[in-house]
């Protein structure tokens, strides 16, 4: 893939006391729109996900936001986006966010972010699409994710043609670098019993 139109990104809707985390989502949501890439994401306008969408935004990106009906209210739903798309539930959303995007890009975040993440990717070893799926290491959050990823690996519950589906970097540009340059993998739906 030579280039994103748009990227699902998935992050934390909290605003940690560290303002390392706040600063990076404003960084992120900045290097995108001047990229000329579209930022897909949960549709709030609180925490990281709102730092993400102003910056991209002030930034003259366009921002698409996903929110289910029960969220619009408790995630303060950003009214300010290029477009918002009001969903019955979290399977709409993560669907809609896998179609609007080229690509999925997670940044720090909690449980949510981890669901988001890991059906990302677990819906690339199955073939469910064949999008680049990347991970934001800020300041080595996410090391003991990376490192029991590798473990899943070694183990042997992810098997060697998807050791590459998750694409860590703690630089955005080295991470966008990799995304782009991914190439599709061998799928499950792809295998014989055998194999499996």
């Amino acid at each position: 893939m030579s280039g994103f139109k748009r990227l699902a990104v998935y992050c934390g809707s909290a605003t940690p006391a560290d303002p390392t985390y706040m600063e990076m989502a404003r960084a992120v949501g900045d290097t995108l729109a001047r990229r000329g890439i579209g930022v897909v994401y949960g549709g709030g306008k609180v925490g990281l996900m709102g730092a993400i969408a102003d910056a991209a935004i002030a930034a003259g990106g366009e921002v698409i936001g996903v929110i289910p009906e029960a969220l619009v209210n408790a995630e303060v739903a950003h009214r300010g986006l290029t477009e918002l798309h009001v969903v019955p539930d979290m399977h709409t959303r993560k669907a809609l966010f896998t179609s609007l995007s080229d690509g999925f890009l997670t940044l720090p975040g909690g449980v949510g972010t981890m669901d988001e993440l890991w059906e990302a990717v677990s819906w690339a070893q199955l073939g469910y699409h064949d999008k680049p799926v990347g991970l934001l290491n800020v300041g080595g959050f996410y090391d003991q994710l990376i490192a029991f990823n590798r473990h899943m690996i070694e183990v042997g519950f992810i098997r060697a043609q998807h050791a590459g589906i998750l694409i860590a970097r703690d630089d955005l540009d080295a991470l966008l670098d990799a995304m782009a340059a991914y190439e599709a993998h061998e799928t499950i739906f792809s295998m014989k019993a055998d194999r499996l």
